[in-house]
């Protein structure tokens, strides 16, 4: 293994590609503007330059947490890269990048090879189209880079192993990320529309059923839709809108707990009064009482 301050580039053995997803090199960079690029120090085989470009033998996930600048690659002609944005890089594919001499960029990345990462990463989930994948800059994908930079410091046993788990989760919130991005239109349509139905009806009934027609999708498909935006199902949601807004009523108001509960729509009193202490603790009448204390 060659070892520097920030990347590691490892020294493989036949019983680390055994295992059939193992990690070539990892490693990460702050390039400062007007500087060199990509700095020196790499095995000549990762060495490239802007001009002639490089061709690698295995996988590359590229982070970009700070700065800005470009990536090109045989298939997707040049693209501007944001800070936030990850690219990953596939064999045999000619590609180049580099941070912009204004502002630099900070980077990290981890190579990965075997049987497994290949059948992994041409499943029909990635793509060398659409390698970009942007608003990759959560804690998530930090933590799993900061644990595989971890393991190959301390080397622990079996750590390459150990690493190829969480380079393949990763990955795996990578893709999860970028199918979140793809969504993000349809997800602000579909939560959106049934958002405002349910504000303007807080204080009827709703039909469920009837905003997932309207919508051109099936029920259990909006629900779980619902729930991936929101963090809870529609119906729960809704009832925690009318939970809400009885809150106000009692602290504003004096109106009965029988009056609060029929000018929301619910069927009874007692069934709000069940709903409410589920939702809050207490009754409503014991939770005006202690908000007017």
């Amino acid at each position: 293994m060659k070892k520097n301050d920030n990347h590691r580039y490892m020294v493989l053995f036949e019983n680390d590609k055994k295992w059939g997803f193992y990690i070539n090199n990892i490693g990460n960079n702050k390039i400062k503007p007007n500087s060199e690029y990509p700095s020196k120090g790499h095995p000549s085989k990762y060495m490239f330059s802007w001009e002639k470009g490089r061709i690698l033998d295995e996988y590359h996930l590229v982070m970009i947490t700070k700065g800005e600048g470009v990536f090109e690659s045989k298939a997707t002609g040049e693209k501007k890269i944001n800070a936030g944005d990850a690219f990953l890089l596939f064999p045999d594919v000619w590609h180049r990048y580099k941070p912009s001499k204004k502002t630099g960029w900070n980077e990290q990345w981890v190579g990965f090879s075997g049987n497994i990462a290949k059948a992994f990463m041409n499943n029909g989930f990635f793509s060398v189209e659409e390698p970009i994948i942007q608003k990759c800059n959560r804690t998530s994908m930090l933590n799993y880079f900061d644990v595989l930079f971890k393991l190959f410091h301390n080397e622990p046993f079996g750590y390459q192993r150990l690493a190829s788990g969480i380079c393949m989760q990763l990955i795996a919130e990578s893709y999860n990320i970028q199918q979140s991005n793809n969504n993000d239109k349809y997800f602000n349509t579909i939560v959106g529309y049934a958002k405002h139905l349910m504000y303007k009806r807080i204080d009827k009934s709703i039909d469920l059923q009837k905003i997932a027609d309207d919508l051109g999708v099936s029920y259990s498909k909006f629900r779980i839709d619902f729930k991936k935006q929101t963090g809870t199902s529609p119906l729960q949601y809704y009832l925690q809108l009318k939970i809400e807004k009885s809150k106000e009523i009692l602290l504003e108001t004096n109106q009965t707990q029988k009056e609060i509960a029929f000018s929301l729509g619910f069927d009874s009193d007692m069934y709000f009064n069940r709903l409410f202490k589920k939702k809050t603790g207490y009754t409503p009448q014991q939770y005006r009482k202690k908000s007017r204390q």
